[in-house]
């Protein structure tokens, strides 16, 4: 398996090797070895997502509180979608910045992002799957988000497609607000957090 890491800490993309034959194609499109290797420490895995979406859906950017905040293992598995990481981590020296992965069936890939990192994908495709295992469960009640179309984020969606947002995800506050509002994650607060992990070895 091929990974490369973003400009973003805590942010990987996973590339794994597929294998064709007659009956058609095999790959392993999670292993624990090598993001251990990353991390220093293996993830815990609480759920497994799967989310259907047509073309135009716009799905975040979203994020959990640290701790313990949830880092999510995506993939897309039928049809495409641009996928977003986004550095909502105060004090990062990539605070605010984003990367674009654009994640399909015909070249499987997975992007992985840490605790504390933002997360949104736009679909490309009609009847767009994408998979994702995560960290830490469900919480309704630590789970936040940050306008997607926020000028301030500058974030390349497709200009083709129009964006199609809920309306949590219409109503979320823009990248300034959450800032002033004391809503978003503190690097050093994830710095900690990271390090507890290593050391705990969880």
């Amino acid at each position: 398996m091929k990974v490369d890491s973003l400009h973003i800490s805590g942010a990987h993309v996973f590339a794994p090797r597929v294998l064709h034959d007659d009956r058609g194609s095999f790959l392993e499109w999670f292993r624990t070895e090598p993001l251990t290797e990353l991390l220093g420490y293996p993830l815990h895995l609480a759920q497994a997502n799967w989310s259907t979406s047509r073309r135009g859906v716009l799905r975040g950017v979203h994020y959990a509180d640290v701790p313990p905040g949830q880092a999510k293992y995506v993939t897309c598995v039928r049809g495409a979608v641009l996928d977003a990481v986004v550095d909502l981590r105060v004090g990062s020296r990539t605070f605010g910045d984003h990367e674009l992965v654009t994640l399909d069936s015909t070249d499987p890939r997975a992007v992985f992002l840490d605790v504390g990192l933002g997360h949104a994908f736009q679909a490309l495709t009609d009847e767009a799957t994408v998979l994702y295992l995560c960290s830490t469960g469900y919480n309704p009640t630590a789970e936040h988000g940050v306008h997607p179309l926020d000028p301030a984020l500058g974030i390349g969606w497709a200009v083709d497609v129009e964006p199609v947002l809920s309306p949590k995800d219409a109503a979320a506050p823009t990248l300034e607000q959450a800032r002033l509002a004391g809503a978003l994650p503190r690097y050093d607060t994830c710095r900690g957090y990271y390090e507890s992990l290593r050391e705990s070895g969880a």
